[in-house]
């Protein structure tokens, strides 16, 4: 059971004093006692010496029984009597009650209501018209005026007359004259103030709120249907019916109704052993019964638990949690019948400190103990439930790390259902609690949790502040530094610390003390179904803190901007992830690197999912590692190797940018050097080239390193890692790349040329020379006529296009005397501008006229089109007719090719030049042809002049005809014809005629005519064609946007 309170004797009357306690009343230091003699005693309580915070000490001993400095000397007696009035009042003290804000003392004696003073207990009056009072509650609280807002302290006091309540009122200390009645159905048991203005008032056919302030009242229902079994609705609670036996049938003895107030806005209201929970408004709360034995005698409130004493004769007191209801403590007090709970109208703290009970000879101080230690003793008890709803009913200012504690109690309950096999229940709960994830993990085995693991694939709460150092020093491959000063714990460090700690030992190992049934079934292996299903819980908590993970770092192992930035602004910050991390007692705070902590937490958790998704779920493991991710890579290979999963280890190879290790099992899996046997689609090239497509152009030496084999083995498809549309291809160091292939074999380096000057238009004259030596190379070492074709041909291909080789070395490396390079030579000769030696290979060496004629035909148009060009088009076909006719020895003179140049092109031939080289013994009817064609070009360059002539003349007289006659007269047939005046047109004004601006007649005016024949004033138009701004408009303005004719 829990000690939440130590009853302590104060008072106890003497065997031979015969009086007895009627009631009792604690004020400040003082204690007020009412006998049946009608005498009132007042006592004054001693304090211990060293009092502790919060009552009582974790061990139960009360504070002023603890250690005391030489000084201070424990009090001798706990309470000592100040004053007795003996003749108080003629019968027994019922009640009592100070209204302080007025200074006065309330008290119930011979059924009547008198008011004493405080300081001297003299009575002042004697309430007439409470004559036959039962019972009165009073009240203070602070009012605000509606329309001012200013406060006012109001104290009320309601007294049960029989079937009235009368209600007196203070208002800043003076008394009202005013009396309030209130008429009720049924004698009124009990009172209870609800607020400042409303009180629960208890009868036999139940309870009634009342508003005071309005006299406004609610009867109490049960809560439920409206229409019960017996067809009656709006059932009271707690009414006496006539259906079953009722409270009448035994003697007409009729329970007494009783409330207390809770929580702000909470009011308990009982009969018997019938409970029922409302809002200050009346409405019931969904809240089930309390579970009393009996019917309680007295019942009470005491921040934060809810009190009962039972019957004297039995002699006890229950303490219960009002959320949970459940039983915490059970107090011995002999016959005790009264229980006096002081209001805490000022402040929590004060509230729950110290109460009042007392049979008819002793009264009892009851001391509560610290919250904390009470937390621990439910926690040590695995009472997990409610230590929460306890440490839920405590505000924030009454702990420390409020939070802080609930999170550990709630994983230590965690632990437990995990214990118990509640896999899903406690996943959940560790979600929730946002529970490190190295505690969730270590309750795993090793084959889930890896070095992390608690090692009996069970983990108790006791454990945990050894398992998570052993596991964060794993993760980190280093030795943990152990600082020689040890920092002062907080609260929720002393829950998860030593056992010297007597408030939190019990918490931390709570799992080593659960009942043996859940030793028992801790004990029991996870394994088999079990493991399982705990596995697919796991699985859920570790994605949940991933996501929360990955709200603070990136994966690239570094915080987040602005978490780094309050971390480095501020050394003693909190970080919003310290939940997630773990770390030992004996660390300095200014030591912790949170970035390195959260990475090896990032990469528990990745690495754990990934083994939970192996065993429970394969499918999932895919997407995770091919993702960005934190996982061990070793792991994973591992456990990836094992399975078989060979392409999936390659994708999280690649992920992790492990590519020289992911590369080298493509090699073994593609030449079959793997000791396992692979998938098909693992072997030969072909995912080794895919793989080396996608790698970046800086990683270009792993490139070329493991491109190496599939050059060897598919050289075909494997150009396309250099060759292929993509960026990373683009990019490459072409440099590095042409001499790795130039040693693997020269036709890929020809092959990658080709396409960095063709296809990616690469201009570097080093690359362009580099082509024509390989094109020069093949050739001459080329054995097959074909391929010497196909080779001759690319090049001089690439030789007419080209404009980036070196023409020099070019020409110095073909060779002079084999007939294969003449073409060549003719080309470069002819890039040189030597275009006579270019014309002699054609003529001479290849004897191949028609090249030499298309050659000349392609310089003539090429020197038309380009007016920079410093070729004569003439001057060429004169080399080539002097070549034919006047060749170099030993060459002889080569009469058709050069009679059917003349025939051909001999317009193109200066008429002096060609006749010239034409010798005196050629026949004249050679020359016809030559002749014929130089007539043509005259006559057809004649007739180019007349033409032009006359349609210069045709165009030069229409262009006078239309400034004369204006466009009408030059119009074509057929087109409609404008009206549009030549400059020898004239209009006509008339004397009625008006200006279309200014609407007056024209006069003696000047005036302005518009191409559309439209006369308006001079004035009324700007010279720029613009209506005047005295205009008015008018007509003719289709003439204004075309602009003036004057």
């Amino acid at each position: 059971m829990l000690t939440a309170f130590k009853a302590q004797p104060i008072i106890e009357l003497k065997q031979r004093d015969k009086s007895k306690i009627e009631s009792v009343l604690a004020y400040g230091d003082r204690v007020f006692v009412g006998l049946n003699t009608g005498s009132l005693r007042i006592y004054r309580l001693n304090e211990p010496t060293t009092p502790a915070p919060q009552g009582v000490d974790g061990d139960g001993q009360e504070d002023n029984e603890t250690a005391v400095t030489k000084d201070q000397v424990p009090a001798k007696r706990l309470t000592d009597l100040l004053h007795e009035e003996e003749k108080f009042s003629k019968r027994a003290v019922q009640q009592l009650a100070i209204i302080k804000e007025a200074n006065v003392l309330v008290t119930l004696t011979d059924n009547h209501v008198s008011i004493h003073d405080l300081q001297t207990y003299a009575q002042q009056e004697r309430l007439d018209k409470t004559r036959g009072a039962t019972t009165f509650a009073v009240t203070s609280n602070v009012d605000r005026d509606a329309e001012t807002e200013v406060p006012t302290l109001v104290s009320r006091m309601a007294v049960a007359v029989k079937r009235k309540i009368l209600v007196w009122s203070w208002h800043d200390m003076e008394l009202d004259s005013d009396v309030q009645e209130i008429s009720l159905t049924a004698t009124v048991k009990s009172l209870t103030w609800v607020t400042g203005t409303k009180i629960m008032a208890g009868l036999d056919p139940g309870f009634t709120l009342i508003n005071v302030g309005n006299g406004e009242m609610t009867e109490i229902n049960k809560p439920g249907a409206a229409t019960d079994s017996a067809g009656q609705t709006n059932t009271r609670f707690a009414a006496v019916t006539s259906s079953g036996m009722g409270y009448m049938g035994m003697g007409g003895w009729v329970p007494k109704p009783m409330a207390t107030k809770l929580a702000p806005g909470r009011l308990l209201l009982a009969k018997d052993v019938n409970t029922l929970f409302v809002d200050e408004d009346g409405a019931p709360l969904e809240k089930r019964q309390i579970p009393w034995a009996s019917a309680p005698d007295t019942i009470g409130y005491s921040y934060p638990f809810l009190l009962s004493l039972q019957q004297p004769n039995k002699g006890v007191m229950e303490v219960r949690s009002p959320e949970t209801l459940t039983l915490l403590q059970t107090v011995q007090v002999p016959n005790a019948t009264l229980l006096q709970v002081p209001q805490p109208n000022i402040s929590l703290a004060h509230a729950g400190k110290g109460f009042l009970v007392a049979s008819d000879r002793i009264i009892w101080r009851m001391l509560a103990t610290s919250y904390e230690s009470q937390t621990a003793e439910l926690t040590r008890q695995s009472r997990f439930d409610e230590a929460i709803s306890l440490l839920s009913m405590l505000e924030d200012t009454l702990l420390k790390d409020k939070a802080g504690q609930t999170r550990e109690i709630q994983i230590q309950k965690a632990q437990m259902l995990f214990a118990q096999q509640k896999y899903r229940p406690a996943l959940d709960l560790f979600t929730d609690a946002a529970a490190p994830p190295s505690r969730v993990v270590s309750l795993y085995p090793k084959s889930i949790a890896g070095v992390s693991s608690g090692g009996t694939g069970q983990e108790t709460a006791g454990s945990d502040t050894e398992a998570e150092p052993t596991s964060k020093t794993v993760l980190e491959n280093d030795s943990v530094e152990t600082p020689a000063q040890t920092p002062k714990k907080s609260k929720l460090d002393q829950l998860k610390s030593s056992a010297k700690d007597s408030d939190t030992s019990s918490i931390k190992s709570v799992a080593t003390n659960t009942d043996n049934e859940n030793k028992t079934k801790s004990e029991q292996s996870l394994d088999g179904a079990n493991l399982k299903q705990a596995v697919l819980a796991l699985c859920s908590f570790l994605a949940q803190s991933r996501v929360q993970i990955q709200k603070y770092l990136d994966f690239d192992g570094s915080l987040k901007d602005a978490v780094a930035d309050q971390i480095a602004a501020d050394k003693d910050f909190d970080p919003p992830f310290r939940n997630l991390i773990v770390l030992q007692d004996n660390v300095l705070r200014e030591t912790i690197d949170w970035e390195k902590e959260l990475f090896n937490v990032a990469r528990l958790v990745d690495t754990t999912l990934f083994r939970s998704y192996m065993f429970a779920l394969p499918s999932l493991a895919g997407p995770l590692f091919r993702l960005d991710n934190f996982c061990d890579p070793e792991v994973v290979e591992e456990k990836l190797y094992e399975n078989g999963r060979y392409n999936d280890l390659i994708d999280f190879l690649q992920g992790k940018k492990l590519h020289h290790q992911a590369l080298e099992l493509l090699r073994q899996f593609g030449q079959n050097k793997a000791e396992e046997e692979v998938m098909p689609a693992l072997r030969g090239p072909a995912r080794t080239i895919a793989y080396l497509q996608q790698l970046p152009p800086e990683m270009i030496d792993t490139i070329l390193e493991f491109s190496k084999w599939p050059l060897e083995t598919a050289p075909k498809e494997s150009m396309e890692i250099f060759l292929a549309d993509t960026k990373n291809a683009e990019s490459l160091p072409r440099d590095k790349v042409v001499t790795y292939l130039d040693t693997m074999d020269r036709a890929l380096s020809l092959r990658y040329l080709e396409h960095v000057i063709n296809e990616l238009g690469d201009q570097s004259s080093h690359f362009h020379q580099m082509l024509v030596d390989e094109y020069l190379a093949k050739i001459k070492e080329s054995d097959s006529d074909s391929q010497d074709d196909s080779l001759r041909a690319r090049l001089e291909s690439f030789l007419r296009q080209s404009k980036s080789y070196n023409k020099a070395k070019t020409f110095r490396q073909i060779p002079s005397d084999d007939p294969r390079f003449y073409g060549s030579r003719a080309i470069v000769l002819s890039a040189m501008g030597n275009h006579k030696q270019a014309l002699s290979i054609y003529i001479f060496q290849l004897k191949d006229y028609a090249k030499a004629e298309q050659y000349c035909n392609d310089l003539y148009l090429a020197s038309t089109e380009d007016d920079t060009s410093d070729i004569d088009p003439e001057e060429i076909y004169t080399t080539l007719l002097s070549l034919y006719l006047r060749p170099p020895q030993p060459e002889s003179i080569n009469w058709p090719p050069a009679l059917d140049l003349l025939s051909k092109h001999g317009a193109r031939l200066p008429s002096s030049t060609t006749l010239g080289l034409v010798p005196d013994s050629l026949r004249v009817a050679e020359l016809h042809s030559y002749f014929l064609g130089r007539m043509r070009r005259d006559v057809a360059a004649s007739n180019t002049v007349r033409i032009a002539r006359g349609l210069h003349e045709v165009r030069h007289a229409n262009i006078e005809a239309a400034l004369a006659f204006g466009d009408a007269g030059t119009a074509p047939a057929g087109r409609a014809k404008k009206a549009l005046i030549g400059r020898n047109k004239h209009v006509t004004v008339r004397e009625d005629d008006h200006c279309r601006v200014c609407l007056k007649r024209f006069g003696n005016s000047a005036v302005r005519v518009w191409p559309d024949g439209e006369v308006v004033h001079y004035g009324c138009v700007d010279g720029k064609g613009r209506v005047a701004s005295g205009g008015r408009g008018g007509g003719g303005f289709e003439g204004m946007k075309r602009g003036s004719w004057n």
